[in-house]
């Protein structure tokens, strides 16, 4: 099994990539605490099987929210060149106009990261680095559970607003502070507005996530990348379905996505890469 290497400075560099980060990693801890502290106990009597279940399942969302995303921040996903040689014919590998040394098929350089990334993604604000073949399991398990608990909130949020304290946000006030949140700064007070910033920033995150799986969906399940820009580079390496995601989650695939904790190798050492049978054929 390969060995897991681990990023020496995973922190974000820049300034926009250290504000998306703060958005997550601020923004969930203080929501999580307000939803199980104001919006939880006001649906279920604390201590009762419901509130102790939903209170668990927020538990496990928000751990593998956040444990999804400092895996994709703390994993290594760079080429080594020192550590694989590349084949003797070199085929499939390319000089790197910036490392100035040769990388493997499906890496490229990132500028800002300043390394050669093994079957480079994006690189993703969030987390303030690049997605790549150590890392993209943990990035798909951050969106999915992104969106999974954006609804779960959005739900409970709903409810809360709109039928259990109908009598306070149900005005065409709020519609336009959701609409235009710069009427936050001037009218109603600091509880009422707090909550409608909250509110706004879940059905953010649904957007998001939504957005995320839908585009990045598809890209898994057809074994390529979001770099992919040419009808041939999209299916090059499509093994089909169920290999495709067996290269990204791992060999224990099947359970990989309940938890960042579970140990799942992969079936490529991401610098040998082979073309699908069907377009070498062609």
């Amino acid at each position: 099994a390969e060995i897991m290497r681990i990023r020496s400075n995973p922190l974000p560099k820049r300034l926009v990539d250290i504000l998306c980060f703060l958005l997550i990693g601020v923004f969930l801890p203080v929501v999580f605490m307000f939803e199980i502290v104001v919006v939880l106990p006001a649906f279920h009597e604390p201590g009762g099987f419901f509130h102790t279940f939903t209170f668990l399942m927020a538990m496990f969302l928000v751990f593998n929210i956040k444990g999804n995303m400092i895996a994709c921040m703390m994993i290594d996903t760079s080429a080594d060149g020192e550590m694989v040689e590349p084949p003797p014919d070199h085929e499939d590998w390319r000089e790197c106009e910036v490392c100035k040394k040769l990388a493997p098929p499906r890496s490229w350089h990132c500028k800002f990261c300043g390394v050669c990334v093994l079957k480079r993604d994006h690189h993703c604000l969030y987390t303030g680095c690049c997605i790549g073949h150590r890392n993209h399991r943990f990035f798909m398990g951050f969106i999915f559970y992104l969106f999974v608990g954006s609804v779960y909130a959005l739900v409970y949020n709903s409810i809360y607003m709109w039928i259990i304290h109908g009598s306070i946000y149900c005005n065409w006030m709020t519609l336009l502070k959701l609409t235009c949140p710069m009427l936050l700064l001037v009218t109603g007070n600091f509880w009422s507005n707090m909550y409608l910033i909250f509110y706004s920033l879940n059905i953010l995150a649904l957007a998001y996530g939504s957005l995320l799986l839908c585009y990045h969906v598809p890209i898994v399940l057809r074994g390529g990348v979001s770099a992919d820009r040419t009808r041939e580079s999209k299916h090059k390496y499509d093994r089909g379905v169920y290999q495709n995601l067996r290269s990204v989650f791992g060999q224990r695939m099947h359970i990989a996505w309940l938890s960042p904790l579970i140990r799942s190798d992969l079936p490529d050492d991401g610098y040998h890469w082979t073309a699908s049978t069907e377009r070498r054929h062609k």
